[in-house]
C-alpha cells in the first residue's frame, strides 16, 4: 500500500493519459470537471500566497500535468457531446445555460471574449515574462556567484551558507528555464481549446442535422449550449492557471505573499488614496456625470485615506526617537594634530602594517572601482579562493588605495608595508606578449610584462586581432595587474603566514581530527615550530592543504628531532604525491641531475655551527654549478616547464637555498619526494671540470 501511495502521482498521470482513449460517463466527467476547477483555484491561491518562486518549485511540472488533465477532459466531453446529442453532463449544461442566458449569440460572443482574453492577454503576457525572467536569471548567475565568493572570503558567511546560496541560485536558474518552456504548453493549450470548441460546434451541427434528422434551430440551440459550456469549463481553469503562471514568475521583488504586499504597500500611501477620493467627489459635481457611483466610491476612498493617514501618524508617534549621534572623534591630524595625538591610542594607530597592500595611480582607478565597472576586486576574490584550494593557505585581505605620489599609470605592491613589486599599465591599450619567433612585428609601445619579464608591446585595441595572427598573446590591463599581484603573493606567501594563521589552520583541523592535534601540539612541536615548517614548504611552492598529513609526519619524527630543516625534509617525503602532482606533467618529470662528484663536494662542504648547518661551497665549484644551471635553465624555458634539480635528500635543502640566491625560479627536489609511478627524464647533468694548475 505504501509503495502504491508513493507512486500515486505517477499513476495519476498514466490515468490522465488514458482519458484520451477511454470513454467516461457523464457523472464521472462532472466530478472530474469540478476537480479540475478546484485544482486550478488551489494553484492560483498558492501562487498568490508565496513570497518567492522557489517555494512552489514543482509548478512547471504541475503545469504540464494540469494541462494534460484538462485536454483529457476536453476529449472526453467532446466524445459525449457528439455521441449523446449534446448531453455531456450536468456541469457542462449548467455553465452553458449560465453564459447564454437564453441568447445563443450573446453566449458565443462572451465565450469568445473570455478565450481571447486568456489567449492574447494572460497567456501571451505570462510567456513573455517567463522568457525575460529566464534570460535575466541566467545572465545574473556569474555576478551572484562572485558575490557569494566575496561574502565567503570576507567572513560574512560560512561555507555552509555559501553552499546553500549556490544551490538556491542553481535552483532558480533551473526553475525559470523550466518555466520558459512550460509557458509554451499554456499557449498550446489555449489554441487547442479553440480548435476543440470549433470541432464540437461544427461536428455537432453536422451530426445533429444529417444523422439525427433534427431541425437546424433545435440542433443549433442544443449543441451551442453544450459547446459553450464545455469550452467554459475548460477555459476557466486554463485562465486561472495562466494567471498563476504570470503570478509566480513576477515574485522576484516581493518580500511576502501578494496579499501582504498589496495591503502593506497601499496602506503606506494613504495620501494617494485620499487624493483619488477627492478627485472622484469633484467629478460628481459636474453635470451629466454618474453622481451616485462617484459619490459612493469617492466617500469610501476619502474615508479610507484619512483613516490610513491617522494610523501611520500613530505608529510614528509610538516609535522611539532615534538617539542623537555621538560627537565624532577627530579622524585625522587635520582636525588639530597636537590635540589628536594627545590620545596615546591614536599614536598606536600609526603602527598598523597591512599584510598586503596595492597602491595605484589615478588612471587605474576605473579598473578597481566597482561603481565604475572595475573587476579587480572580484578577480582577487576568485584568485584567493583558487589559491586556498591549491595551496591550503587563505590569503589575507588586500588593501587597495590610490597613491598621490605615483604616476597616473603606475601601481605598487607592498608586503607588510614594504614595496616588493611595481608596474605600469596603459588602461586604453592591450599588452601583446612577444612569442619566441613572431611572424611579424606589431606596432606598439615597447614594454616588459611585469610578472614574468616577457618582452611585450602596448597596442591599440584595433590591432588586437592582427597581433594574435602574428602569434602574440594579447591580455588586458586588468589581467596584467592581477597576474603581477597573484605572482607576487605566491612568491611571498610564506611571509604572510603568521602565528595567527597557523592557529586558525590548526583549529580548523581540530574539527575533523582532534586526537592528532592533541598528540602533535605541543608534545612534539610548538606552534612556532609548526609555523617554520609551513613557511619552509610555502617558500618552495609546496601546498600545505593536507595539514593532517603534515602533522602525522611530524609526530612520526618523534620528539627528539628539533632541527626544523630535518623535520621539513621528513614532511616533504610524506607529501610525495602532492609534490609529484605539483611538478610532473603527464606522468613525466624533466629534471637536471648532479654528478656523484658534485654531490660529494656539496656534502663535504656542509658546515655545522651554533645557528645550524650551512653550505660553505668553494667559489670555483659554485661558479661551475651555477654556470651550467644557467645554460640548462634555458632548455626548460624552451619546453615551457618549471626548472627542477633532482638530488639526494641529505643535501636538498642546502642546495635549494644556494640556488635560490641566483635562480629563484629553479626548484630542488629529492628522490624521496617523487612517487614510483613517475617517469624521470634527465635533460642535463651538472659535472665538475678539472681545474688547470696555475704556475
Amino acid at each position: 500500500m505504501k509503495r502504491i501511495f508513493d507512486n500515486a502521482i505517477s499513476l495519476m498521470v498514466v490515468v490522465i493519459v488514458l482519458f484520451l482513449v477511454i470513454p467516461l460517463s457523464a457523472p464521472v466527467l462532472d466530478v472530474l470537471i469540478v476537480v479540475n476547477i478546484s485544482l486550478s483555484i488551489m494553484i492560483l491561491m498558492i501562487t498568490m500566497s508565496i513570497s518567492e518562486a522557489l517555494e512552489f518549485s514543482i509548478f512547471p511540472s504541475l503545469l504540464l500535468v494540469t494541462t494534460l488533465f484538462r485536454l483529457g477532459l476536453n476529449v472526453s466531453s467532446t466524445r459525449l457531446i457528439l455521441r449523446d446529442g449534446g448531453q455531456a453532463g450536468v456541469v457542462i449544461s449548467a455553465f452553458g445555460q449560465l453564459i447564454t442566458q437564453g441568447n445563443i449569440v450573446i453566449g458565443v460572443l462572451i465565450f469568445l471574449i473570455i478565450v481571447l482574453v486568456q489567449f492574447i492577454v494572460i497567456t501571451k503576457g505570462a510567456e513573455r515574462v517567463s522568457e525575460v525572467a529566464a534570460r535575466f536569471t541566467l545572465d545574473a548567475m556569474p555576478g551572484k556567484q562572485m558575490a557569494i565568493d566575496a561574502d565567503l572570503s570576507s567572513g560574512l558567511i560560512d561555507e555552509k551558507e555559501a553552499r546553500l546560496r549556490r544551490y538556491k541560485i542553481q535552483k532558480e536558474a533551473d526553475f525559470y528555464g523550466a518555466m520558459d518552456g512550460a509557458t509554451k504548453i499554456v499557449k498550446g493549450d489555449a489554441i487547442m481549446s479553440l480548435i476543440i470548441t470549433a470541432i464540437n460546434f461544427v461536428a455537432g451541427l453536422i451530426i445533429g442535422v444529417v444523422q439525427g434528422g433534427g431541425d437546424i434551430q433545435t440542433v443549433l440551440n442544443v449543441y451551442s449550449i453544450a459547446t459553450i459550456g464545455d469550452g467554459l469549463v475548460s477555459q476557466l481553469p486554463a485562465l486561472m492557471i495562466s494567471t498563476a503562471t504570470g503570478m509566480i514568475v513576477t515574485r522576484s521583488v516581493s518580500d511576502g505573499s501578494l496579499n501582504t504586499d498589496v495591503i502593506s504597500q497601499f496602506r503606506a500611501q494613504p495620501r494617494a488614496i485620499l487624493a483619488t477620493g477627492v478627485i472622484l467627489l469633484l467629478l460628481a459635481l459636474f453635470p451629466g456625470t454618474p453622481t451616485l457611483p462617484l459619490l459612493l466610491v469617492g466617500v469610501g476612498l476619502a474615508a479610507g485615506g484619512l483613516y490610513g493617514e491617522r494610523s501611520l501618524e500613530k505608529e510614528r508617534a509610538q516609535q522611539p526617537a532615534p538617539e542623537a549621534p555621538a560627537e565624532p572623534a577627530p579622524e585625522s591630524p587635520a582636525a588639530g594634530e597636537a590635540e589628536y595625538f594627545k590620545d596615546i591610542n591614536n599614536v598606536y594607530s600609526l603602527l598598523t602594517v597591512e599584510p598586503i597592500e596595492m597602491e595605484f595611480g589615478y588612471s587605474l582607478i576605473p579598473l578597481v572601482d566597482e561603481a565604475s565597472g572595475g573587476k579587480l576586486i572580484s578577480r582577487i576574490v576568485i584568485f584567493r579562493r583558487q589559491y586556498a584550494q591549491d595551496m591550503g593557505f587563505v590569503i589575507p585581505s588586500i588593501r587597495l588605495h590610490d597613491g598621490a605620489g605615483l604616476g597616473t599609470n603606475q601601481y605598487i605592491i607592498r608586503i607588510r608595508g614594504e614595496e616588493v613589486a611595481r608596474g605600469e599599465v596603459l588602461v586604453d591599450y592591450y599588452l601583446a606578449l612577444e612569442p619566441a619567433n613572431p611572424t611579424s612585428q606589431i606596432d606598439g609601445i615597447e614594454a616588459i610584462e611585469p610578472a614574468y619579464g616577457i618582452p611585450s608591446r602596448w597596442i591599440l585595441p584595433e590591432n588586437k586581432e592582427m597581433a594574435e595572427i602574428y602569434g602574440y598573446t594579447v591580455i588586458t590591463p586588468l589581467t596584467v595587474m592581477l597576474t603581477h599581484l597573484s605572482e607576487t603573493i605566491k612568491k611571498h606567501a610564506y611571509e604572510l603566514l603568521g602565528r595567527t594563521e597557523v592557529m586558525q589552520l590548526v583549529e580548523h583541523l581540530k574539527k575533523t581530527d582532534p586526537d592528532l592535534v592533541a598528540d602533535a601540539i605541543p608534545n612534539i612541536i610548538t606552534y612556532a615550530g609548526l609555523e617554520k615548517v609551513l613557511r619552509n614548504l610555502l617558500k618552495e611552492g609546496i601546498p600545505i592543504r593536507d595539514l593532517g598529513l603534515i602533522l602525522e609526519a611530524i609526530v612520526d619524527t618523534g620528539p627528539n628531532i628539533r632541527d626544523i630543516d630535518l623535520i621539513t625534509e621528513q614532511v616533504r617525503a610524506r607529501l610525495s604525491r602532492t609534490i609529484s602532482r605539483r611538478f610532473c606533467e603527464n606522468g613525466q618529470l624533466r629534471v637536471v641531475t648532479l654528478d656523484a662528484e658534485v654531490e660529494k663536494k656539496i656534502l663535504a662542504a656542509l658546515t655545522k655551527s651554533d645557528q645550524g648547518v650551512y653550505l660553505a661551497l668553494g667559489p670555483d665549484v659554485m661558479q661551475q654549478v651555477m654556470t651550467q644551471l644557467g645554460e640548462l635553465r634555458k632548455k626548460f624555458q624552451e619546453l615551457s616547464q618549471t626548472p627542477v634539480v633532482l638530488t639526494s635528500q641529505v643535501i636538498r635543502i642546502y642546495l635549494s637555498r644556494l640556488i635560490a640566491q641566483f635562480y629563484p625560479d629553479i626548484y630542488v627536489l629529492s628522490f624521496n619526494e617523487i612517487t614510483s609511478n613517475i617517469q624521470i627524464q634527465a635533460i642535463g647533468n651538472i659535472t665538475l671540470q678539472p681545474q688547470t694548475a696555475q704556475v
